[in-house]
């Protein structure tokens, strides 16, 4: 049956979704529940819509629209639209599938993939879907059926080079910058690296975000495109392209969760290295407390299954584990970090441990593509390095991008609001808690404000003596810099080993316990 209702707009988004709100008794009357599907059709135009109830924002003979849903339709308050109860898609019933325990076929999961892409599908729905990957994992077939739907859930770039050679890091260290390093010098090699990176979700800063201080990264294909032909290498914002599409969606539901089933990470990865079009792919998986990968087993088990996927994709994947126990680099936050890499990449030794990160891995991209026989790549990455030509490449690729190609690490705005912590202790430091380093610098303002962040003064292994900076909080405002301020001193994410564990004296009487005595 199909039923006539008139419009009532909402100016306010459902979280991606076609919603739609219904006075209660009306759903009753058409046998509708809540989170039921309709059809909404209008003007030789329709989409599906998940349902909401209500008593009082709409009246009888009216439904609400939220944002998405107006947008789709052009619709307008007072305007008259159908209303068809739907069933809910088949991808539900597969999702039920997984949760239960079983294997999905190809079909099933391309159903899944489509409902996602049309919206038909609820974030509870998706939620389930990750969570029943989680728990019973996905096989070999369907991490590759998995990969190939969201490869064809958007575009592919089209850059008529070969090799393109791409990297990726499965994330969990904040400062990880070390892409805005190593795409000049492999492009300064003469080889191609499209580098689509991701705005920050839970973390200070994502590489886009870095990236968008010294140039635009909002690029479509055509333009990526002619930024490569002409310079080899770029560094933009992936979701301003249509790339492996679907991945974002899923990301959106799984981040909060924190949750990565290991055949979803691999299909999220290697789907947006195939569509950027990547012959060679080296993959960073970051190994200690607080990341990703906990243990050094687990990571080698992941690093095959990256490399045994990408041979099935035709691509050649290369796999290193990193130490993942301190953030790379000191600075941790959009500008801060831009600044960081300009400060490197013009000579300045300002981060051991981010330069020989970022050269041996060029160094590995090096052999692989070619320009450098196996063990001199990285002594190649460090001629490039050093001899400007990395700097030359990385104005070159800003220039192309829209940017100030004659940008000066000073000419990068820093948050004016600052604040020193110092240590109350004298010691060496032992651990860094990473997850608090990225909750102190998102609460200082990163990367909504990207000025603000932090930049640290001390590594694991350093000795610290009482008073010394162990860092230095930036934010926009004295409200932010303060609730940065407190959750440092509630969490101390510096854990010290106190170079004195006790303080004793002759004079002191020592307590004896004698065996058999109460």
């Amino acid at each position: 049956m199909k039923y006539d209702f008139k419009v009532k707009t909402i100016d306010v988004t459902a979280g991606g979704k076609n919603t739609v709100v219904l006075f209660k008794d009306d759903a009753a009357d058409i046998d509708v529940s809540e989170m039921d599907r309709v059809k909404i059709t209008t003007d030789g135009k329709e989409a599906i819509a998940l349902v909401q109830l209500t008593h009082t924002y709409v009246k009888e003979g009216q439904i609400a629209s939220f944002a998405e849903l107006t947008k789709k339709l052009s619709l307008k308050t007072g305007q008259t639209v159908r209303i068809e109860p739907v069933d809910k898609p088949a991808s539900v019933a597969f999702i039920k599938k997984k949760l239960d325990g079983g294997e999905l076929s190809e079909n099933e999961i391309s159903e899944i993939i489509t409902g996602l892409m049309k919206d038909e599908l609820s974030e509870v729905e998706l939620t389930a879907f990750i969570v029943g990957s989680y728990i019973r994992g996905l096989n070999y077939p369907e991490t590759i059926s998995l990969t190939k739907n969201i490869l064809a859930s958007g575009t592919t770039l089209n850059i008529k080079r070969k090799p393109i050679m791409d990297k990726h890091c499965i994330g969990g260290v904040p400062g990880n910058k070390t892409s805005m390093i190593i795409v000049p010098i492999v492009a300064a090699a003469g080889l191609t690296i499209p580098k689509t990176s991701s705005r920050s979700i839970t973390s200070p800063a994502g590489t886009a975000d870095c990236m968008e201080v010294l140039a635009p990264v909002t690029l479509d294909e055509k333009e990526i495109e002619k930024v490569v032909l002409k310079t080899n290498g770029c560094i933009v914002w992936g979701g301003g392209v249509n790339l492996a599409a679907a991945d974002d969606k899923l990301i959106k539901i799984r981040n909060p969760l924190k949750l990565d089933p290991r055949g979803m990470l691999l299909a999220s990865i290697l789907a947006k290295k195939k569509a950027v079009g990547a012959t060679h792919v080296l993959i960073d998986i970051p190994v200690g407390v607080g990341t990703k990968m906990a243990g050094h087993h687990d990571a080698e088990l992941l690093a095959r299954d990256f490399m045994d996927l990408g041979t099935k994709l035709d691509m050649e994947v290369h796999c290193i584990l990193t130490p993942g126990y301190d953030p790379i680099g000191f600075a941790v936050g959009p500008a801060i970090e831009a600044r960081e890499v300009l400060k490197i990449l013009s000579g300045e030794n300002v981060s051991a441990d981010l330069i020989e990160k970022g050269v041996v891995m060029s160094g590995l991209l090096l052999e692989m593509g070619g320009k450098a026989k196996e063990g001199e790549g990285k002594a190649l990455a460090e001629t490039i390095l050093s001899s400007g030509k990395a700097l030359e490449k990385f104005r070159e690729i800003i220039g192309a991008q829209g940017g100030n190609a004659k940008v000066k690490p000073d000419d990068i705005h820093i948050a004016p609001k600052k604040m020193d912590v110092v240590a109350t202790d004298t010691g060496r430091v032992h651990l860094i808690e990473i997850g608090v380093i990225n909750s102190i610098a998102r609460l200082a303002g990163a990367p909504k404000d990207p000025s603000a962040g932090l930049y640290m003064y001390a590594e694991k292994g350093d000795k610290i003596l009482k008073g010394q900076k162990l860092m230095t909080i930036y934010a926009e405002s004295d409200r932010k810099l303060d609730a940065a301020r407190e959750l440092f001193e509630k969490s101390a994410p510096f854990e010290m080993d106190k170079m004195i564990l006790g303080e004793y004296s002759t004079e002191q009487k020592p307590y004896v316990y004698e065996y058999g005595k109460q």
